[in-house]
């Protein structure tokens, strides 16, 4: 006869040890069953700061971010400072923001971690990732990485507004390009959009 619940412990029957419960240390995630053992899924993440954020603060996000994912075991491919531009609507009273682009390879889980943190992180107003493939070849995929563009990548873009009046002569990233991912369609969507499913507010 089979019973449901807890039984009763017998008289003179040793202690057993309690079942592990979802609560208590964090659990790394599992991969899926497309997986292959020694790749790794490439990543985008892009994320906003507010406008007046210094080089300070631009600094300290982006040595979060490397943190989190040198931690978790990833590899860094990519890092650029987009500049201050001007936002599709309004996002946590900001009209523009300074873009911060990163490109990495890592393990199921990295990604989430990566978010939780610019979740938490008061200057970061947005974020948007996407997974770019899946078992890459850790050495066969270039990375352009250098300490040299980390660090620059903490200086402040020029702004949008100063590169359209000629003002600066740096070229726009978010100039569009035939086949380019449409980054502002897919956080912002249109203006009537504020809720739109991908792109992330901190509130």
């Amino acid at each position: 006869m089979s019973t449901t619940g807890t039984e009763p412990p017998r008289p003179g029957a040793a202690p057993t040890a309690p079942a592990p419960t979802s609560g208590g240390s964090k659990q790394q995630r599992l991969g899926s069953a497309r997986d292959m053992v020694g790749r790794k899924r490439e990543y985008e993440t892009i994320y906003i700061l507010r406008p007046d954020s210094t080089s300070d603060v631009i600094s300290q996000v982006n040595q979060k971010v490397r943190g989190v994912i040198e931690a978790g075991g990833g590899i860094l491919l990519k890092i650029d400072n987009w500049g201050k531009r001007k936002l599709a609507y309004e996002v946590k009273k900001q009209l523009k923001g300074i873009y911060l682009f990163f490109s990495y390879l890592g393990t199921a889980g990295l990604l989430e971690e990566v978010e939780r943190n610019l979740r938490l992180t008061d200057s970061v107003i947005r974020y948007y990732s996407v997974k770019i493939a899946e078992n890459v070849d850790p050495a066969a995929r270039t990375s352009e990485f250098t300490e040299e563009a980390f660090t620059k990548a903490a200086t402040p873009g020029p702004d949008e507004e100063e590169i359209a009046t000629g003002q600066a002569s740096a070229r726009s990233p978010f100039d569009e390009e035939e086949g380019a991912f449409d980054f502002e369609e897919a956080v912002f969507g249109g203006v009537d959009e504020p809720s739109r499913r991908g792109g992330k507010d901190k509130s």
